[in-house]
């Protein structure tokens, strides 16, 4: 008989490995899209302060025919520069009426905006894009959307609409600018270079960028 043997040793715990879960990209740098928003109130907000009274713009007593061409240019450039918020918001009306006209041309361009929003302007570029199992780089993604513009721009209704809507305003812009007689306005007004409407899509534009800066990196 041999002697009692050792007792077994008592089972070592195993530990499992606890995965945590990696946060997923947004599609979107949210941060920097709420700033670009924000800033889009603002400088609306901004454009719309410096409109003139539209009872000027509309005034039945100030208008007159002009006696010659240089007189209705002559009116025409001092009616742009004191009415010249006012004319943009004219121009963005006849534009939006027109598009409300037209469901099919409105829907086309909002999702051409929100490709370029949210497939290119704020998206990080890491990870990229992957659409259809197939991975796009940048440059490619920048490619199709340019091509994408393109084609709708230039190969579809929509870009002989919007052009015959704008040719329409300017010409309903001029019209009034040279029948319009600017004898009863402050013209000497100083104005700071660059305000209004004017400003409203570079200032747009430079603070998209300025707002995607810190969590887009630079594309190539």
């Amino acid at each position: 008989m041999s002697s009692s043997s050792a007792p077994p040793p008592p089972p070592q715990p195993t530990t499992l490995p606890i995965s945590t879960p990696q946060p997923s990209q947004p599609p979107i740098a949210t941060p920097a899209f709420r700033a670009f928003i924000s800033r889009i109130n603002d400088l609306a907000r901004q454009g719309f302060s410096k409109r003139r009274p539209w009872a000027e713009l509309i005034d039945r007593s100030a208008f007159s025919r002009p006696d010659s061409l240089s007189e209705a240019t002559s009116r025409a450039r001092n009616n742009f520069s004191y009415f010249r918020v006012n004319y943009a918001i004219l121009l963005a009306g006849v534009l939006a009426l027109s598009l409300l006209s037209h469901p099919f041309s409105l829907l086309v361009l909002l999702c051409l905006l929100a490709a370029w929003l949210f497939l290119y302007l704020f998206r990080p570029s890491d990870p990229p894009l992957v659409l259809f199992g197939r991975t796009f780089s940048d440059r490619e993604t920048l490619g199709g959307l340019i091509l994408l513009t393109f084609i709708v721009v230039f190969l579809t209704s929509v870009g002989s609409l919007i052009i015959s809507t704008l040719m329409i305003g300017l010409a309903i812009v001029c019209a009034h600018g040279s029948f319009r007689v600017p004898e009863d306005l402050f013209l000497d007004e100083p104005e700071p270079t660059a305000t209004g409407f004017l400003s409203f899509i570079g200032g747009a534009a430079s603070s998209a960028a300025a707002a995607a800066a810190p969590s887009v990196t630079v594309r190539v």
